[in-house]
């Protein structure tokens, strides 16, 4: 295999690492007082001690909590086939108690090659619940309920909440209840009467340390040498990673990424604009393609923006400078005519040309507007051309 060939497929097989996180996280899960050991155990105790359990996985969003979780879903359904059911809810979408009970019935149906009825009430959609939470206690059969943006499903009655964790305690059943939340006190938004349901056990789910980032690192870029890769080649190729690795420019240039968010989900997005520089005729990573993917990652929209605004400005030599009182007067035309609005109903007490905006119609809507009236200004139809 030419050395041209063998790197593009290491390229290929780096991109998919990235874009899979259970092989990510696997790194992270080896140590017993790691997320994934603490509720591989929580989980595994109500299959194998037929009991109730609740737990929250708290973090900032690109964190882990879920990847984590479906990395240890993946391995207790390889350990008890037959003995688990899982039931996933999303507060983006099952937040109204309602809604949130017939996806509960409809998924239950599913698992268990039942009926399903769109005409159920509420109430017959909860007792069903609680009758199949008995059935599959009997059964032996572990009942997981994965309540994503949990901190949604808190908001209002909490009827979902209090009904689940109540039949929990009041029939024989075997369910575990696992909230996600990007909210650190998504536990202080229950009801007291949840709260006393509640297990009251949380998972922080923290940035890798510089240890553990460093480990990530070798895991996800080193080529394995039991693939179809030459094997002299991924021996070659992963002692110039570690060398690289354990350079103090490479850890800067890595640290200074970190630095804005330091969650792992953001350094895979800056690990694979990196690695999509690597040069295929030398067939290895660089320090130079970090560097390269460091500024184009951290781009700035709006400032770039401001600055092609003044580019085209300046190449047409337009005339088209007004007054400040002006352009806020033509700001407020653009706000009578419902064009604009602001973003929210705070900051009253600041100057108007202070406070977020956002447009109310769609670019394509305004660039067929511009172009329709005759006297619009040169330089704002250039604008539009190149943002389309």
């Amino acid at each position: 295999m030419g050395r041209e060939k063998a790197a593009k497929e290491a390229l290929n097989l780096l991109r998919g690492r990235l874009c899979d996180p259970t092989f990510v996280f696997k790194p992270l899960s080896d140590s017993p007082e790691s997320n994934y050991s603490k509720l591989k155990f929580i989980i595994s105790s109500s299959v194998t001690e037929a009991c109730n359990n609740s737990i929250l996985l708290l973090g900032p969003r690109g964190s882990g909590k879920i990847a984590v979780l479906e990395l240890v879903l993946k391995d207790l359904f390889l350990e008890y086939p037959d003995m688990i059911s899982v039931i996933r809810l999303s507060g983006l979408l099952h937040s109204d108690d309602n809604c949130a009970f017939k996806e509960i019935a409809r998924q239950l149906c599913v698992e268990h090659d039942l009926l399903f009825s769109k005409m159920a009430s509420f109430d017959d959609n909860s007792q069903f619940m609680i009758a199949m939470l008995r059935e599959c206690g009997l059964a032996h059969k572990t009942v997981i309920f994965v309540l994503d943006e949990f901190d949604l499903f808190a908001q209002g009655k909490q009827r979902l909440l209090y009904s689940l964790l109540d039949a929990m305690q009041s029939i024989t059943s075997q369910a575990v209840v696992i909230g996600v939340s990007c909210r650190l006190d998504a536990d202080q938004l229950l009801e007291k009467r949840v709260r006393s349901r509640f297990s009251h056990r949380k998972l922080m789910f923290l940035p890798p340390s510089k240890e553990d980032l460093q480990r990530l690192l070798g895991h996800i870029l080193s080529l394995p040498l039991d693939s179809t890769l030459p094997r002299d080649y991924a021996v070659e190729f992963n002692a110039k990673l570690q060398n690289m690795l354990a350079d103090e420019k490479f850890k800067q240039t890595i640290y200074t990424y970190m630095d804005s968010d330091a969650t792992v989900n953001h350094l895979l997005r800056f690990l694979f604009r990196a690695v999509s520089y690597m040069d295929l005729g030398s067939g290895f990573l660089a320090l130079e393609n970090f560097k390269t993917a460091l500024p184009n990652i951290q781009r700035q929209p709006k400032l770039e923006c401001i600055t092609e605004y003044k580019s085209i400005h300046d190449t047409f030599q337009t005339s088209d400078y007004y007054a400040r009182n002006v352009c806020l007067r033509a700001f407020e035309h653009l706000q009578q005519r419902e064009l604009i609005s602001f973003t929210d109903n705070r900051g009253h007490n600041q100057s108007v040309e202070f406070r977020p905006v956002k447009l109310l119609i769609s670019s394509y809507e305004l660039q067929k507007g511009l172009k329709s009236y005759r006297s619009c200004p040169v330089i704002l139809l250039k604008l539009m051309d190149r943002e389309a």
